[in-house]
Order: C-alpha cells, then sequence, then structure tokens
C-alpha cells in the first residue's frame, strides 16, 4: 500500500565536529546514522516491538540516500521521516533533511524495514493494530 507521506517525524540534529571527513564536510556514512535517529523517533511513535521487549523486532532490509548538498560544521539539521510504503510484513521510509544554515534541503533517501522474529528468523506480518498506528500517524 502506497502512502502520501506528510513526513511527520520530525529530529532535530547538530552536526558535530566528528562528523566531518578529511574533505571538511559530513562523511556519507553519516547521514544514515542521522536518518536511523529519525526513523527510531517514528518506531517510539508507533509503538514498535523491539527484541528486547519479546521476539519482534523491525531489521533494515536496504537503504538508500541522495546527497544535494554538503554539509559542515556547525549546522543545525532536521531530519523528517514518514513511511510512505506499507507491505504485510515491510514498511518504506522516506527521509529528508533540511540545514538550517543553508535554509535548504540537503539530502533526501529511504530505508526499507522489515518485522523480523528474531526467534524464527524470519520476517512477521505486521499486527494489525501497529499498521493502524503507522496509518493513524501519516494521515
Amino acid at each position: 500500500m502506497l502512502i502520501e507521506t506528510s513526513h511527520p517525524v520530525h529530529w532535530e540534529q547538530s552536526v558535530e565536529w566528528g562528523d566531518q571527513d578529511a574533505f571538511g564536510h559530513v562523511n556519507n556514512v553519516v547521514y544514515f546514522r542521522y536518518c536511523e535517529n529519525a526513523r527510531l523517533a517514528h518506531f517510539e511513535r508507533v509503538g514498535m516491538p523491539f527484541p528486547n521487549n519479546g521476539p519482534l523486532g523491525p531489521i533494515v532490509a536496504t537503504a538508500s540516500c541522495d546527497f544535494l548538498r554538503p554539509v559542515s560544521y556547525p549546522d543545525r539539521l532536521r531530519v523528517e521521516t514518514g513511511v510512505s510504503r506499507l507491505g504485510s510484513s515491510s514498511f518504506t521510509y522516506s527521509y529528508r533533511i533540511f540545514s538550517q544554515q543553508q535554509n535548504d534541503w540537503v539530502c533526501r533517501g529511504s530505508a526499507v524495514a522489515v518485522l523480523f522474529d528474531y526467534q524464527q528468523k524470519r520476517a512477521t506480518p505486521l499486527p494489525e493494530a501497529l499498521r493502524e498506528r503507522i496509518l493513524a500517524l501519516e494521515t
């Protein structure tokens, strides 16, 4: 099911000095950490199960990022995320990152997460209650 996401979860992120690489801008791998922080905030908002509370939890199957503009220290970023597709056991996150310093979007990306049964070692269907909470947040 495709969803027109409004990116309802916003995560404020400071750019740290150590986020930069030898070229003086945020290293590409760090953007994935920024998106992960926003994804975890989304997980908390919808009550995503985690393996430390039972056998189920999310696992990222794929992730991508389009780097639109370089970012450097100091900056404050707003990472926005939402679910753009719901499958039977998977869900796709859409991300976008806004730089306060540049007053513009600097990155967009996506990640496919799967609800995983860590005891059975396989994907498992999303519980209806979780699906409903995700849809309620997105609309």
